[in-house]
């Protein structure tokens, strides 16, 4: 079928063609039938095109009324012929479609009146018809000026076509277009389009991704983006591999933001005509910098973990070894000193048996660093003053190494802290001698102390509580070290010291120690830069203790013990240790024996020294059962361990006192004599009226 707009040029071309052939015949007769046939035939066959055409064919005169209106139009608004041409202009068309076509109408007049008049002019417009019950049809119309024979308009040949259905699909069109570009502006990753590397198209992701404002990326080279060329390079060969490949990978890479950042990326490219390159690529662009972050941040927990696991192992086994040890030395001294208690000072072996004993307290040193190490080490624990502490270690440490030079910076009002002096001193002290170590030429050492507040981002890495911390730094200008040192630097028996010249414990001693107050030490390092470690331990709300300065003195008593234990040469030492104080000992090698006696001889005696590691009934059931024959039963737990865990559980139920073995005679008989007079203080309180 022809084009309307084909019919109307047919139509006008033949019409001035007959106008031409009228001229020449002039007006005879035979002429003027002639033309008037001519007429006629050009009237029907346009009458049969129009007719039969799928758009609505019409002629207007230039009073704008309808002369002719093809069938078709009651396809479009339900109108016949007839009737659609008796409607006014101003009830066929809605308002805004009358005053354009009027518009279009005015200004085709004024170029009539301008131009050749034998031009012909067409001009299209869409407007909105009303058919029949109100019915609005969106139509396109093409308007075409028609002359009588002296150049005159006489009229307008037009034709109306219904375009509903192009209307509805770009209505789709429009609505889907929407509804891209909200997804490419609203969408999650950065979305954009390169085309020879420069910026074409970016959304509003790909900006705050990169810190970019739109107009600061389109039209530029996208190398912009990237921190090193050869990252770029890698980046565009990879990306063309894979579209040249057909492959939809992605690369990840790195992007530098406008602030001068990092952040890392993951690139998904598609070629916008895969085959040809050169026209671009689109491209997402996922930040990926948190995940990798979260990533390595979980390999630092589990890496943590991992060797939390390997130093509890290791502190067990240390710590079992420290308590058979202690119980060994405990035999040795207990015989040393009961021998010494029976010779003169200027006896021959004398001297022998005081360096035994030194020995032995050596050997006691070594077992609490292993048991420091295994995090059983928190012996009296007590509410501190660390300035107090740092401020004695460091000065008993600066006497003996005068090449040092020791900075001190003390916090105000320090948060006082709950710990074992003995071993916060040792703690220091290793940090002081591992510095020192570092700076074989002399150097300096600062320390400082602060108050801090822990957060739960700085506290649960290390497997702490948020809260309030008193924090404890030790810094030297010494040679420093590498990552490998620092990742091992708190391994038991690790040490970067030659044969014969370090044991490995001191700061696995220092690590276990700080782990057992529940708290946490880091260190920073470099080579050549110095060293710093960080101590960080939990303040308490209790008020300072003052210590209390222990002699040498061995005090004499009277009264009946009961002692415990399930080591024959520790039980047989203890009760001559007790027998040549004064006292009178029953002795049990066990909880079940303890008990028995216990019923049996309750009322002589005074107190019970209990071992809290023993086979079958264990100290703490030993205990319990005790307490539940007599109430107030005073007991004395000794332990080859230190009181932590079981031991700290034991004290905390009831227990009078605590003696880690080895114990020299001073220490035994002091603990005993204060649990007695205690009980004594106790009983007269009780008798006054």
């Amino acid at each position: 079928m022809k084009d309307p707009s084909r019919i109307n040029q047919e139509l006008l071309t033949e019409n001035a063609l007959l106008k031409e052939r009228i001229k020449v015949l002039g007006k005879s007769e035979a002429g003027s039938k002639w033309a008037e046939v001519a007429f006629r035939e050009s009237e029907d066959r346009f009458r049969m095109l129009a007719e039969n055409a799928r758009d609505t064919i019409w002629t207007m005169d230039m009073n704008l009324q309808y002369t002719y209106m093809s069938p078709y139009v009651k396809q479009i608004l339900d109108y016949t012929p007839e009737e659609y041409m008796a409607i006014p202009l101003n009830e066929a068309l809605r308002p805004s479609s009358l005053e354009l076509c009027m518009q279009v109408l005015a200004e085709e007049l004024e170029i009539e009146r301008r131009d050749d008049k034998d031009r012909m002019r067409s001009r299209t417009v869409e407007v909105e018809h009303i058919g029949r019950n109100g019915k609005i049809v969106p139509a396109e119309i093409k308007m075409t000026f028609m002359h009588d024979k002296s150049g005159q308009p006489t009229g307008i040949l037009g034709y109306t076509r219904d375009i509903t259905e192009r209307k509805r699909a770009e209505k789709v069109l429009h609505e889907h277009e929407n509804r891209l570009s909200s997804i490419f502006r609203a969408a999650p990753v950065g979305i954009g389009m390169v085309i020879n590397r420069v910026f074409r198209e970016a959304n509003d992701r790909l900006c705050r991704m990169t810190g970019y404002s739109r107009e600061e990326l389109l039209g530029y080279n996208s190398r912009m983006l990237y921190p090193t060329q050869e990252e770029y390079d890698f980046v565009g060969h990879e990306k063309y591999r894979q579209i040249g490949e057909k492959n939809t990978g992605s690369v990840e890479t790195r992007w530098e933001r406008k602030d001068g950042t990092v952040i890392d990326i993951v690139l998904s490219s598609t070629p916008l005509d895969p085959d040809d390159l050169t026209k671009g690529v689109t491209f997402t662009a996922l930040d990926i910098t948190a995940r990798k972050q979260a990533e390595e941040h979980k390999r630092s927990l589990e890496e943590r973990l991992r060797h939390a696991d390997k130093m509890e192992a290791i502190g067990t086994l240390a710590g079992g070894i420290a308590h058979d040890f202690n119980n060994l030395l405990m035999g040795i001294q207990g015989y040393a000193s009961l021998t010494l208690m029976d010779l003169d000072p200027t006896h021959p072996h004398y001297e022998r048996l005081k360096r035994i004993e030194e020995q032995v307290q050596s050997g006691a040193d070594l077992t609490k660093q292993l048991l420091g190490f295994a995090r059983g080490g928190r012996y009296e624990v007590k509410p501190a003053d660390m300035n107090d502490i740092i401020k004695r270690s460091s000065s008993m440490f600066g006497r003996t190494k005068k090449e040092i030079s020791i900075n001190r910076q003390y916090g105000n009002h320090l948060w006082t802290v709950e710990v074992d002096r003995g071993q916060m001193e040792q703690v220091f002290m290793n940090l002081y001698v591992n510095a020192w170590q570092a700076m074989p030429g002399g150097g300096e050492i600062y320390l400082e102390t602060e108050n801090i507040l822990l957060n739960d981002d700085q506290a649960v890495p290390y497997d702490m509580s948020p809260g309030k911390y008193v924090k404890i730094s030790v810094t030297d200008n010494g040679m420093g070290m590498d990552e490998n040192t620092k990742e091992r630097i708190f391994d038991p028996f690790f040490t970067t010291k030659g044969m014969g010249r370090g044991t490995g414990l001191g700061l696995a001693t220092v690590y276990g120690i700080i782990k057992g107050h529940k708290g946490m030490i880091n260190v920073e390092s470099e080579p050549g830069q110095g060293t710093t470690f960080h101590i960080y331990l939990p303040a308490s709300e209790k008020n300072v203790v003052s210590e209390n300065t222990e002699t040498g003195t061995v005090v004499m008593g009277t009264g009946t013990i009961l002692l415990v234990d399930d080591e024959t040469i520790v039980l047989e030492v203890s009760k001559e240790m007790l027998e040549f104080l004064g006292y009178r000992v029953y002795a049990t090698g066990s909880g079940q024996e303890a008990i028995a006696v216990y019923m049996e001889k309750q009322r002589e005696i005074d107190l019970v020294i209990l071992d809290m590691v023993m086979p079958g009934i264990s100290g703490s059931e030993t205990f319990d059962r005790l307490r539940g024959i007599n109430s107030g039963i005073k007991v004395l737990l000794s332990s080859g361990y230190t009181i932590n865990g079981k031991a700290q559980t034991i004290m905390n139920r009831g227990c009078n006192g605590f003696l880690q073995k080895p114990f020299q005679f001073p220490e035994l008989s002091r603990k005993v004599r204060e649990v007695l007079d205690s009980k004594s203080r106790a009983i007269s309180q009780r008798r006054k009226p």
